[in-house]
């Protein structure tokens, strides 16, 4: 159900009047100010669904607009179960996660987040969008949680039409085998496949940093593969791991 399907029921109501202040970056400062501190008291998922909608936008002075965003943050939590539903919502409507994400967590925990996480991450797919910003940030923030579950999640995303997203693939992999909930061995194996195929400079040069940060050797067979694809300022020993010149 969206916004409108919740407010039109209650057309004319309180609801529905500070709902739409809330969404209206026009609107009087303090006016949207006193909105946002009558929905965070009604505590409602209708009220939290509503208070959510001002993280979409941005207003100026930037002070102002960081002191509404923080009050809504502090409306949402306020509401405890009430706010789960509606920033999962939120979540998936919205372009930008991380404040959607802020508040699952303040609500749910940790565990939550990363369930959401890998829950937006199964709809998205490799091929090319015109936007693919909604998908680098969630692969973005699963580097910073570690959980068995990642690894099997993102490892498609090595063959995303995106650089950027290929790039932030490989160091969600990474993140996670840093973590201890990947296996260096699995995390070898993908990343030496990926740079004997990849075409982007930047990634490459990510999957030797990596490879010399762990001492990992590169296997006999892929060996001269990765020296033919070998970047300016790196080489490879006679143990067959990475150096830079």
């Amino acid at each position: 159900m969206g916004l409108l399907d919740i407010f039109s029921r209650k057309r004319g109501g309180p609801l529905a009047k500070h709902a739409g202040r809330v969404a209206n970056k026009r609107a009087q400062a303090n006016d949207r100010w006193d909105s946002i501190v009558a929905l965070a008291e009604m505590g409602t998922e209708e009220a939290v669904s509503a208070l959510m909608v001002r993280f979409t936008y941005r207003i100026d002075p930037s002070i102002t607009d960081q002191e509404e965003k923080d009050a809504v943050f502090q409306g949402v939590v306020a509401a405890g179960e009430a706010a789960v539903a509606p920033s999962l919502q939120a979540l998936r409507a919205h372009k930008a996660i991380a404040w959607p994400l802020k508040c699952l967590k303040a609500v749910s925990g940790g565990g939550a987040v990363v369930d959401a996480l890998l829950d937006l991450l199964s709809d998205m797919d490799v091929e090319y969008e015109r936007d693919p910003e909604k998908k680098i940030q969630t692969l973005l923030t699963l580097e910073e949680w570690p959980d068995g579950r990642v690894m099997d999640a993102v490892s498609r995303f090595l063959d995303d039409v995106s650089e950027p997203a290929r790039f932030h693939t490989v160091c969600t992999l990474l993140s996670q085998e840093k973590g201890g909930t990947t296996p260096a061995d699995s995390v070898h194996e993908l990343l030496l496949s990926q740079f004997v195929k990849e075409e982007s400079g930047r990634v490459r040069a990510r999957i030797l940093d990596a490879f010399q940060e762990r001492e990992w050797a590169i296997d006999e067979e892929s060996v001269d593969a990765v020296r033919e694809n070998l970047p300016t300022g790196y080489l490879i020993d006679r143990q067959r791991k990475v150096r830079c010149r």
